[in-house]
């Protein structure tokens, strides 16, 4: 019999990070030496002083169920965080809880978005934008965005994309993949746009705290009260904090549009993790020098990562402001995908080909992994394209 599933579950395609992820695990498991530009995360450990904090919640039996979008002190402390470094007040019935930043944008998508309304996504983008779209009955609309204009969207491409049925407009600053960081004007002139026509702004944070050429972090919702109601702020403590695998992110909006997300998750996941819920509480009060020591380091790491990559003529950057990415055009050579695969497979390095998002002819070189690493590995890549290319 053949297996007849949901339609907007069968239009959703995998993971491309995940896939050339799962082949670089089990060239690794078969004993080889394989340098990973793949990883979404940081290669640092959680501090210390956070998993005690989920150790203590643990002895002390708070392991049981919690309102469904979050304990009350959780949301406290997440609404001092967006007053403190967002200028943001977001009330305790404003914040909703989730399981990660992915299952809050998730959220907010299922929420706000109905069948064959608009969702515009500047690409390059991150794989799931397109999919959580799909999965919610709604329209993905790509608008491409340019090595020349910074990999932003610019007020007339927005303006352009625009019909009747816009929705939404997803925006990621700083972005996976390309690590590129909207000003504050940028975000002004979008902000404009999206009041005029009525469009909600899901605003992907969670690179926020990894910048790298500015002290200046600007959050859309906080340019005037009327961006503020269209916005879903977004963030969450895997990259910041190196707490990935906890999973817990978190989203500032309306209380209307928290009441609806509050009745979803009623019905789905019910409450993100009790004791890594108490865990995020110590995340969110650890000293500005937790954050900056990694800070500094991935800065450090991308200098380097830059300065290797630029012995190769084939390959080109923008360089990123923020996020730990580097956006790579290696047209000149071909296929990413298939680029990508013959150097993991011939001189085990990987990196993911820029097809899953949206941006073929490119490839996204994380730099969460040592400089020996990247030394060893941008060594192995131009010692392959010279071998091959250089005849």
């Amino acid at each position: 019999m053949k297996l007849k599933v949901n339609s907007r579950i069968a239009q959703v395609a995998p993971s491309a990070t995940l896939a050339i992820t799962a082949l670089a695990n089990s060239l690794k498991k078969q004993g080889k030496d394989v340098v990973s530009f793949a990883a979404g995360e940081p290669d640092f450990d959680t501090p210390q002083t956070i998993k005690d904090a989920a150790i203590e919640a643990l002895k002390k039996g708070l392991t049981k169920y919690t309102p469904s979008i979050g304990t009350v002190e959780l949301r406290e402390e997440i609404s001092k965080k967006f007053k403190a470094d967002n200028n943001l007040i977001y009330e305790v019935p404003q914040i909703a809880v989730s399981c990660g930043a992915k299952h809050s944008i998730f959220d907010a998508i299922q929420v706000l978005v109905d069948t064959n309304e608009e969702v515009i996504i500047p690409t390059p983008c991150w794989v799931s934008y397109p999919e959580m779209v799909k999965i919610a009955g709604g329209t993905p609309v790509f608008v491409t965005t340019t090595a020349d204009s910074g990999f932003k969207i610019t007020p007339g491409q927005f303006k352009k994309a625009i019909t009747k049925n816009t929705k939404m407009l997803i925006l990621n600053s700083p972005s996976n993949p390309t690590g590129m960081l909207y000003s504050k004007q940028e975000l002004s002139d979008l902000a404009e746009i999206c009041v005029k026509h009525n469009i909600f702004v899901i605003s992907d944070e969670i690179y926020e705290k990894l910048i790298y050429d500015t002290t200046e972090y600007t959050s859309i919702a906080s340019l005037g009260k009327e961006i503020y109601d269209l916005t879903i702020t977004v963030n969450g403590v895997s990259k910041t904090y190196s707490m990935t695998g906890w999973r817990i992110g978190y989203l500032g909006a309306s209380k209307e549009i928290v009441s609806y997300i509050n009745n979803f998750q009623d019905h789905s996941t019910s409450n993100p993790v009790s004791m890594c819920q108490f865990a995020t509480i110590q995340a969110l009060r650890e000293p500005p020098e937790v954050i900056e020591k990694m800070r500094l380091e991935f800065k450090m790491r991308r200098d380097l990562l830059m300065s290797e990559l630029d012995k190769i003529p084939q390959i080109s950057y923008v360089k990123p402001g923020g996020a730990f990415y580097l956006f790579c055009d290696i047209s000149k050579l071909g296929s990413a995908h298939d680029l990508a695969t013959r150097i993991l497979n011939d001189v085990n390095v990987a990196m993911i080909p820029g097809e899953g998002f949206m941006a073929p002819g490119y490839v996204r070189l994380s730099f969460a992994t040592s400089a020996e690493r990247i030394k060893e590995g941008v060594k192995r890549i131009a010692t392959w394209i010279e071998k091959n290319y250089n005849k």
